[in-house]
This record gives C-alpha cells, structure tokens and sequence, in this order.
C-alpha cells in the first residue's frame, strides 16, 4: 500500500507540474519518500523512468496547444519548460514522427500518451500495459449525444512480443503508428482516443452501422503493413470490436465505461472481422 501511495501521488504531482520547472527531487519530497525509493517504484510499476513519462506528457500535452490554439511554437516550448523551439522541434518529432507546424496539419488527435489512472493493478508494473488511463475527454465526447453512438475499439494484436523482443523504443514506434492509422480513420468528423497500452477508441458520433464499419474497415485494410525500426520491418496488425453506447452513458461511471470498451476488445480477439454488439 505504501508503495502505490507513492506512485499515486507522483503522477498526480507530475500532472499538477508540466508546465512547471520541477526536479525528480521535488517529486519525491512531495510524495514523502527518498529519490532512490521513487525512483525504484516508478520503474516497477511502469517498466520506464521518470524523465520519460514526464517527457511524454508534455509532448502529449503540447499537441494539445499545437491542435487547439493560436499559440506560437516559441510559447508552446517555453510553456513545457524546453529550452528553445529548437530543442522542443526535436523532442516533438521523435514522439510524434513529425515536426509540429507538420503536426498541425496531419493529425487530428492529440492524445498519444494519456495520464495513468493509478488503480489495484498498478503493482503488477509495466506502463498502460492494462493500465487504466485518463479517459475523461472521451467521456465528454460521448456525453452530449442523445442517440445510439458506435464506438469501434482496437487494439494491436502481439504487441507485448514487440516490447519484449525488439524493445520500448520500437513499442513506442508501433503505438504510434496504430494511433496514426486509427486518427487517419477517424477524420476530420470521428474522434480518436488512446484508452490503454496497445488500445485505442473511435467515437463515431453515429449510430449507422455502415458508417462506423467503413472506419474499421479503414484501419484493418492496413493490416499487415509493417513499421520500419531502424531498417526492420515490424507488422503491425490490429483487431476492432465495435460497441453501440446509447443516452444511458450520463452517469456511468468511467470504469464501466472502461471495462465495455475492454469487453469489446475481447470480443474481436478471436475473431476476423469486426464485431458489433450493443453495450
């Protein structure tokens, strides 16, 4: 218990901070621990350091502002305390693949690395691998609708062989160019989200079937085409089940929410095709 104490109140610290000039020092002061106790439970729980999960939120963050703003790539950097645009052009581009004036305007989606949403699995380790993470701006894409909603619900099939053989760096490259496909999918009129370690969500805005099955069919004709890791080619292959949320969505709670969208994922593991069933 002491333990998840700890990394409950580091995320939640971090989150508080990106925008602020903090030290991993600072961090561990706030969650009343030494360094070296931080540090050795942040890496069991999320298999990666503090200086990157805190690097990818800001990156993550920043496409944020990139997407939704006005702002210049000057105030974008200094806001997530890069040192000049320079510096944050190059973090950007090897998160997200491209430079951000690029990001502007081939992308839609912003939430590559979404907060982790510490709960009882957290100590088994390993990040967003069955994690449950911050799905609050899916919620509210969801909620304001007052007919039948297809979600479509991916996710990568053997992507735990990819981090264990090939390793994180080539993990991060495949989440990257699944949410790139599922985004591309998505357009301008769907919304696309990242609810866990290889997993992803589209809400349609539709309840035709048709409509919402030509956005799956989008992804998984792609299925098959490999990620190129420094001179290796990586398949990427993924599965989509589709679920139909209905008005009944206020006032459910996030993790029924959550466990529907992982039922569908289920759903579509042992199967060819997309599957749709009502939530």
């Amino acid at each position: 218990m002491k333990n998840f104490c700890i990394f409950a109140d580091a995320v939640n610290y971090i989150e508080d901070n990106l925008c602020n000039d903090v030290t991993q020092d600072d961090i561990a002061a706030a969650c009343c621990c030494s360094l070296s106790a931080l540090q050795k439970v942040w890496r069991y729980c999320t298999h990666t350091s503090l200086k990157e999960y805190i690097s990818k939120r800001r990156l993550t963050r920043s496409a944020e502002d990139i997407a939704h703003t006005d702002m210049t790539l000057t105030d974008i950097a200094m806001k997530y305390q890069y040192n000049s645009p320079e510096v944050f052009t190059r973090a950007f581009r090897k998160l997200w693949g491209v430079s951000p004036s690029k990001f502007r305007t081939e992308w839609h989606s912003t939430g590559l690395f979404p907060r982790i949403i510490p709960d009882e699995n957290t100590l088994k380790g390993g990040i967003y691998m069955g994690r449950r993470v911050d799905i609050t701006e899916l919620y509210n894409e969801l909620r304001p609708t007052d007919r039948d909603n297809w979600v479509l619900c991916f996710d990568i099939v053997n992507f735990a062989e990819v981090n264990k053989n090939i390793g994180r760096d080539a993990g991060d490259l495949v989440i990257r160019e699944a949410f790139r496909r599922v985004d591309a999918a998505a357009g301008d009129n769907m919304a696309a989200f990242r609810i866990g370690g290889d997993e992803f969500a589209v809400v349609t805005g539709t309840d035709d079937k048709t409509a919402a099955e030509a956005a799956a069919q989008k992804v998984i004709s792609l299925n098959g085409q490999p990620v190129d890791f420094n001179g290796r080619g990586i398949p990427l292959t993924m599965r989509v089940g589709a679920i139909k949320l209905t008005a009944s969505i206020h006032g459910m709670r996030f993790a029924e929410l959550f466990d529907r969208m992982q039922n569908a994922i289920n759903e579509a593991r042992d199967a060819g095709a997309v599957i749709f069933f009502n939530g």
